[in-house]
């Protein structure tokens, strides 16, 4: 497969179907023959309500789970090619998460939660420090490297979330309602720092059920009942 400019697509899908309980009377299709290009750098998100099939995409495009048929590419390594060890090498090296629940841990600093990702590499203790104190400072918190979980805010404690996945500079931050535990002042500026950092080309790609949350995005997906559309910002104002 060439690519112009040499890059393969950070997320490529092609008639991607995930269906459950197959050939049963519990069957549900999820999925139904998903197309979707994410290019490295784009600020995308899916939206859709509860039961549309979002979250099944979402554990897709994160490698948490596999298709029933179609192909799915990530950076340009088809996922279907790998085993269980691969893949989890995979979600760990080309997929940073988000979630709206932080998952901070709470006796460790917001230098040791960011550091995390690096405890199981051969990266040295001190180069760990300095990278989780670079990445920290990239999110606007180089001062609260020493502080807990419980002594920052919550949009404090999601900017060390965003910190934590970027650590290993993975092509693609994957954001599960991130802003959903939080006001809507401080999800605005969590908002406006996934913005930043796709202008510095990281890819983000923002799972969420809710328009205004989707309207900063530069692209904007709808899944209806496990079909996927390409919708725009009009239809957000809606």
């Amino acid at each position: 497969m060439s690519h112009e400019g040499g890059q393969p697509p950070v997320v490529e899908t092609h008639d991607l179907r995930k269906v459950y309980s197959p050939g049963t009377e519990a069957e549900v299709i999820a999925l139904r023959g998903v197309n979707l290009r994410i290019e490295r750098g784009e600020f995308v998100a899916i939206m859709g309500p509860s039961g549309s099939g979002k979250s099944t995409l979402m554990n897709m495009i994160g490698c948490l789970d596999t298709p029933s048929s179609g192909t799915y590419a990530c950076d340009g390594v088809d996922v279907s090619t790998l085993d269980a060890e691969d893949l989890a090498a995979l979600r760990r090296d080309k997929i940073g998460f988000v979630f709206q629940g932080f998952n901070l841990l709470p006796r460790m600093s917001a230098l040791e939660n960011v550091a995390m990702p690096m405890a199981y590499t051969r990266v040295p203790y001190q180069e760990r420090r300095e990278r989780a104190q670079a990445a920290l400072s990239a999110v606007g918190l180089g001062e609260r490297a020493s502080h807990r979980p419980n002594e920052l805010s919550g949009g404090q404690q999601q900017r060390v979330a965003i910190a934590r996945a970027l650590i290993n500079h993975p092509p693609i931050l994957l954001a599960d309602e991130p802003t959903g535990a939080l006001d809507s002042k401080t999800g605005e500026e969590i908002l406006a720092l996934f913005n930043r950092l796709s202008e510095e080309q990281h890819t983000v790609v923002l799972i969420t059920h809710d328009a205004h949350v989707a309207a900063h995005a530069h692209r904007v997906y709808v899944m209806h009942d496990g079909g996927l559309h390409e919708g725009s910002h009009e239809d957000l104002r809606a």
